[in-house]
């Protein structure tokens, strides 16, 4: 089993369509073990039983944003290194800086394609293929 297959990746979007078009994406780079949760809520519940290796989340839900998320699971000690990347359709500069603040490693504007998710996730994970 390949390495991208073996790593555990939480898709965390409140719109459904969204999150089966990022798993699809995320299939036909090669990943397999891919978890989804519709908030930031589900998602921190998800690491506290089940952590994955990498969270790709939306930044704009409801109950908690993407920041918001971000900041829960630095400050929760067992996912505090959890490489996290942020997808946003307006990318603000403000935003974006108080994220790296939190230890945000990368960000992707929506909408994007398969070459870029992977060069994304390069940036965090090193090479794919």
């Amino acid at each position: 089993m390949s390495l991208l297959a073996q790593l555990r990746i939480l898709v965390v979007d409140d719109t459904t369509t969204s999150r089966l078009l990022l798993r699809d994406a995320l299939e036909t780079l090669g990943f397999r073990n891919i978890q989804v949760a519709p908030d930031g809520e589900q998602a921190m519940k998800m690491m506290m039983t089940t952590p994955s290796h990498l969270i790709i989340s939306d930044m704009n839900m409801p109950k908690m944003n993407g920041l918001q998320l971000l900041h829960a699971i630095r400050t929760y000690k067992p996912t505090s290194r959890t490489p996290f990347m942020i997808l946003t359709g307006s990318p603000d500069r403000a935003v974006l800086d108080e994220g790296r603040k939190l230890g945000l490693n990368n960000y992707l504007t929506k909408p994007f394609n398969p070459d870029q998710l992977r060069r994304a996730l390069e940036a965090i994970v090193g090479k794919l293929h």
